[in-house]
This record gives C-alpha cells, structure tokens and sequence, in this order.
C-alpha cells in the first residue's frame, strides 16, 4: 500500500529518488551556515556503465537485461527483459560529439522559427546564447529605434520580436524601460525547445501551420543510424520534429507517455548530455512499479512499440562533483570561448528527443 502523498507506484518511485534539500544547519559558532541534501539509497537503479564493463570482460549479466543482438550496428545495446521496445545504448557518442550537441543545444536550437517556453512571453528570441556570453539583457521598450543595430546582438531580428531586443547593460538607462532581464539568467529559465514540425504544448498536439525549419541535417543523420536496434529490419527512420528539454539542478519530469505520434512502432531517439540523471521506466498504468536507471553523458535510449506506452520521467539530476560525471565534458570546454558552455552544462541536463510524427 502506498501513502497519500504517495498514491501511485510511480509516484512513490519519484519520491525516493527526487533532490531533497536538508534545513540550513547553523554552526555554535553563528559563522556560517550550512545546508546540503538528504542522502539517497542508489542501490537499486540499474547502471549500464557496469553492464556495458560486464559485457566487455565476459561476466555474466545482471539479471534481467540482456544484450540486443543487432547485425551491422556497432555499439552494443542492451534491452530489459520485461521491458520489450526499450532498448539503451550506453556511451553511444564520443566527448567530442557531446559537446558539439550541447553547443548547439544551447546556441542554435532555440533560434525562432523554433519555439521555447520562453516564446510565449517574449516572442521569437534570436541570439540567447550569444548575448549571454557577452553578459547583456533582453529589454521591453516602447521605442526600439533608441537601440542601434550593434546593441541588437547583430542578429536578424522580425517584425513579432521588435518590442523586446537584447542590448549592452550600458545602455539600458537610455531607454524607457518597462521589463528587463539578463541575458544569463534568461538563459537559465530555458526548459525546452522545439525542432523541426513544432509541438503545441497548449494542445497536445502538432502544428503544422506554425513556421518551422526542417530537423538538422547532422542530428537527422545521428538519429537515422541510432534508431536502427528498435526497427524492423529493412524500414527506415524518418525524423520530422525534435523536443529539446533542459533540466536545472532541482528539475525534474514527471511520469508521463509520448503518445502524440501516429506510429509507435517507430522509436523516439533520446540523447542524454550533461550531467548524469536517473530516469523511470515504469509500465503501461502508473501503478506498474518502475525500474530506475542512471543516465549518463553520450547514452541514447530508444523506446518504439509496447515501450511507448510505458510510463516514464526524469525525477532527478546530479550535480555534485562526486555524481555528475561530467569532468571530460568540462575539460573540453576550458578555453575561455567555452567558458559559458561549462559553466552552464556543469549543473545542468540536456535531452534531445527526435521523433517521427507521421
């Protein structure tokens, strides 16, 4: 039986592993004051870093998940025996290729036509990023033509963005200022983006009508050769719209279905970056009790048929040094042109989700 606050399996899943902070604790002294979390029992969620060790040395599996034979692919991939359409892909992608993601995840994918959560409250953004690192701040203002073209980023701006523009903190006092924001901190509120067809999150469905860029050629080609394991042999992938999500250090995603695409027998690809996170793979009710598993930088996991129709979420990341597991990524970014890059993806997750909708 589960608690009331409980009350489902899942959700008392999501209990045990979510961040939980422990109360300021004030030192006799009245120096400082210390706080940090309540510890959490991981003894239970099932790493694939380990399984991928086993099965490089010969040792016998862990019970329940097996390796997925899949000729002309050369990763190993492992699937869950009760579990069928799930299959997990540990360390699928080099240091280089995560950080490459991650510079697009932050730079690129939230260019308009994209949309973010940040859309609907300032319209198209162009050059979040960018105006990040060089530490300016989105401004509202009733006369826009005060803001030279230097002080717009540089970047292209349109008709539906001209009420809130990115200027030099120098310059902000030059204008009438009814609603600013830093650059960063704005980049910090960023939770997800859209590629490709564009999901409303209003209507739980796709727009076709809303603007709209195709999935990049680079991320299509990645997502076409990952998929293979969870396709019928012969039949191809076709990648039309991707859900970027970014998680902070106290996020999380609660237990959910992707159900929005026609076809579930073809796979949602998802790309793990970042800092290291546990993810729930329940069942087809959320009274199924869910198997928990680390997600590390550079693993991709497939979910396509019955696995569709599982219940799953992200109920926690882990941003303290000893879990994060992030170090290679961080010394990649270590020239100062990377500066904000480590500084944002050392407490942070990035899951790119590429889907075929029709």
């Amino acid at each position: 039986m589960y608690g009331a606050a409980e009350r489902t399996a899942f959700r008392g899943a999501e209990k045990r592993y979510k961040l939980y902070k422990t109360l300021p604790h004030r030192p006799k002294s009245r120096m400082k004051t210390t706080s940090g979390t309540k510890p959490t029992d991981l003894s239970d969620v099932v790493d694939f870093k380990a399984v991928l060790d086993s099965f490089a040395s010969g040792r016998d599996l862990p019970t329940g998940i097996l390796r997925f034979d899949c000729d002309g692919f050369d990763r190993p991939v492992f699937c869950i025996d009760d579990r069928p359409g799930f299959f997990f892909i540990p360390s699928a992608l080099t240091i280089e290729e995560q950080c490459y993601w991650i510079r697009e995840s932050l730079a690129t994918f939230p260019q308009p036509p994209n949309r973010t959560n940040l859309t609907a409250i300032y319209g198209p953004i162009y050059g979040l990023f960018n105006a990040a690192q060089n530490q300016k701040v989105l401004i509202e203002t009733e006369d826009t033509d005060t803001l030279v073209d230097h002080e717009l980023n540089g970047s292209k701006s349109s008709p539906h963005s001209q009420k809130f523009l990115f200027a030099e903190t120098s310059s902000v006092h030059r204008v009438e200022t009814c609603k600013s924001i830093a650059a960063l901190a704005l980049l910090k509120k960023l939770r997800w983006s859209t590629l490709g067809l564009q999901f409303d999150w209003s209507k739980r469905n796709y727009d076709v009508s809303l603007p709209h860029n195709k999935i990049p050629d680079a991320l299509c080609t990645l997502a076409k050769k990952m998929a293979v394991p969870a396709l019928p042999f012969g039949e191809d992938f076709h990648p039309e719209a991707a859900i970027v999500n970014y998680f902070g250090p106290s996020d999380m995603l609660g237990g959910h279905l992707d159900d929005m695409e026609l076809d579930w027998t073809r796979p949602i690809v998802s790309i793990s970056l970042g800092c290291k996170a546990i993810f729930l793979l329940g069942g087809k009710t959320r009274e199924d009790v869910p198997i928990a598993m680390f997600l590390r930088s550079g693993d991709i996991v497939l979910m396509a048929g019955e696995a569709r129709e599982c219940f799953h979420g992200v109920p926690r990341i882990f941003t303290d040094d000893g879990h994060a597991e992030i170090s290679a990524i961080l010394s990649q970014f270590s020239a100062e042109d990377d500066r904000c890059y480590a500084d944002y993806i050392r407490n942070s997750r990035i899951n790119i989700n590429i889907r075929q909708v029709n």
